[in-house]
């Protein structure tokens, strides 16, 4: 397992980050009115996220989050695949959306600017600091996962998932109930890396879908590819079909209901 040593691409932080602050108990020793006092400013701190990232992402068009480990090394293969396949998006018309540090979200933003598009990097307060990659043009950094994630979800039409650790995988999995439950629809979700990612789509597979834990069709939600191309036709795919259906009166009732 990791070490701390392993996961850090900066210096500890001095304290805890604003997230262990909300999911914390107040101590018992705390006077009533502090505990009060604290958790109501805490929201309008929240909110005033919100509105930060919604005034700064509202002109966003087309974009796509890329998700991945940011421990990848510009020598590994899949780094230069994400730069590629982003270079390809941004010739495209894309915006390039990542968590703004380093490994894949690099390389990311690296191939966005490479295709003289959009690139957005959206950090997140954390332990140890993350620093913003130097390829990122539009950079914002939150307190809160919640609040970022809600920025992936609402200017992004579709999400590309390289190999990456637990915050991949959180995102990925978010990603999928959204989709499973009909928050978000005609979201294409493509996982890059056939090999990283066959036991895992095995196991559901031959696990969570053979016991009926999911429907077998929710194995169609997302696609697996190793091409870049790939990645970015099944988006294109999907951009295009939203577009159609936003041209049609009725297109109100059938776009994503999130927000």
């Amino acid at each position: 397992m990791p070490s701390d040593d392993d996961r850090r691409s900066g210096p500890r932080r001095l304290g805890p980050t604003e997230d262990e602050r909300l999911f914390s108990l107040p101590h018992p020793s705390e006077r009533r009115h502090e505990f009060t006092s604290s958790d109501p400013w805490r929201v309008l701190r929240i909110m005033g996220e919100f509105v930060e990232g919604f005034d700064t992402l509202a002109g966003v068009q087309s974009g796509v989050t890329f998700f991945g480990s940011a421990r990848t090394a510009p020598a590994d293969p899949h780094y230069a695949a994400a730069t590629e396949t982003a270079r390809l998006f941004a010739a495209a018309g894309f915006a390039i959306m990542t968590g703004g540090g380093p490994g894949i979200m690099e390389a990311a933003n690296r191939g966005a600017q490479a295709g003289h598009g959009p690139s957005i990097g959206l950090n997140i307060e954390l332990p140890f600091e993350q620093g913003t990659n130097g390829y990122v043009d539009t950079s914002m950094r939150f307190r809160y996962f919640f609040v970022r994630k809600t920025m992936f979800v609402k200017y992004s039409i579709g999400f590309v998932v390289f190999p990456g650790g637990f915050g991949t995988l959180d995102e990925l999995f978010e990603a999928l109930t959204l989709i499973q439950t009909g928050k978000i629809k005609h979201f294409p979700l493509v996982l890059f890396g056939s090999t990283y990612w066959g036991g895992l789509l095995e196991w559901l597979r031959t696990t969570v879908a053979a016991q009926r834990k999911i429907d077998p069709r929710d194995l169609d939600i997302f696609h697996v590819t190793d091409d870049p191309k790939a990645v970015v036709e099944v988006v294109t795919r999907a951009r295009e079909k939203l577009l159609a259906m936003q041209a049609e009166p009725t297109a109100s009732r059938s776009l994503r209901g999130l927000f």
